[in-house]
C-alpha cells in the first residue's frame, strides 16, 4: 500500500490496524522491506534521520517517543534548489541540524565521546517531510513504516565543526517568503540535538544497521513543522550555522 501510494502519487488510508497499531518491530519490518526493494531498485543509503524528537512535533502527532527512518541519495537537495511540483504528495517543512560522519558508531551503547569524535562537521538543513498516507492520518506504527516519513532534504554548503557550535543554545527562524512560521532551539531536540543521534546510534546498532563513516544525519525539528504549497519559498536561520532554503515550484514543470 505505501509503495503504491508513493508511485502513483495517491496516499492511501493508515497502516496501523493491518501491522498493530503498538507492535513498533512490525512497523520497523515494514519500513526495512520497502527499504531493501528500494535499495535493489538501485536507490542508495546515504544515511537516516531522527522523526518526532520535538515535543512540539510529538504533540502535533500525539506520540511521545522518537523515531527513525532511512535516507537516500535522491532525497537530497542543494541549497535553494527548486523542488518540482508534484514531486511530493502533502509536504511539510521543519528545520533542523545535520551531522556529517568521519568514523563508524558500531556499539549498540555509544558515548557522548563516540560521537563527538566521529562527527566530522555540522550543517544546516530544511527536511521537507512526507506522508504516504491520507491527511497525515498517522499513529507511531504508521510513520515508522512509512519511512518515518520521510521525502527530501536540503542541506547548507558550509560546514561547521562541533566545537564552534552551541548545540543547546542555538536559535532556529523558519521564514516562508520572509514572514516567520517556526521558532525553536538546539534543546528543542530532545533536550539536545547530539542525545537524539546517540539513541539514533545505538538503536539503529542494535537492530544491525550500524551507521558508518559519511552517512548523514538529520538530528530531528527543531520547531513545529509547517505546511507547504507550490510557490511556498522557506528559509532556516539556525545560529552559529547560517541558513538554508527550499523553493517549491509553482506549477508543473517547475517554472517562476
Amino acid at each position: 500500500m505505501l509503495r503504491q501510494a508513493a508511485s502513483s502519487g495517491q496516499p492511501c488510508a493508515p497502516v496501523r490496524n493491518l501491522i498493530g497499531t503498538s507492535d513498533i518491530d512490525a512497523a520497523y519490518a515494514v519500513q526495512r522491506l520497502n527499504n531493501d526493494y528500494q535499495i535493489e531498485e538501485g536507490r542508495r543509503l546515504v544515511g537516516s534521520k531522527i522523526g518526532l524528537t520535538s515535543p512540539a512535533v510529538q504533540k502535533q502527532l500525539g506520540v511521545n517517543q522518537p523515531d527513525f527512518g532511512r535516507l537516500f541519495a535522491d532525497m537530497a537537495l542543494c541549497d535553494g534548489e527548486e523542488i518540482a511540483a508534484g514531486r511530493l504528495i502533502q509536504p511539510k517543512v521543519e528545520a533542523e541540524i545535520v551531522l556529517v560522519l568521519e568514523h563508524d558508531l558500531p556499539h549498540e551503547k555509544h558515548t557522548l565521546a563516540d560521537l563527538i569524535r566521529a562527527t566530522a562537521y555540522l550543517l544546516p538543513a530544511i527536511e521537507i517531510v512526507d506522508s504516504r498516507i491520507a491527511g497525515w492520518d498517522i499513529s507511531l506504527a504508521d510513520t515508522i513504516a512509512d519511512n518515518a516519513s520521510c521525502g527530501l532534504f536540503v542541506l547548507g554548503n558550509r560546514p561547521v565543526q562541533l566545537k564552534d557550535l552551541d548545540l543547546l543554545g542555538c536559535g532556529m527562524v523558519l521564514e516562508r517568503a520572509g514572514e516567520p512560521v517556526s521558532v525553536g532551539a538546539g534543546a528543542a531536540c530532545l533536550g539536545n540535538p547530539l542525545l537524539a543521534a546517540l539513541w539514533l546510534a545505538d538503536t539503529l546498532a542494535q537492530r544491525g544497521d550500524a551507521l558508518k563513516a559519511g552517512d548523514i544525519i538529520l538530528t530531528g525539528a527543531l520547531g513545529p513543522m509547517v505546511a507547504a504549497s507550490a510557490g511556498d519559498v522557506f528559509t532556516a536561520r539556525i545560529e552559529g550555522l547560517g541558513q538554508v532554503s527550499a523553493r517549491f515550484a509553482h506549477a508543473a514543470g517547475g517554472t517562476q
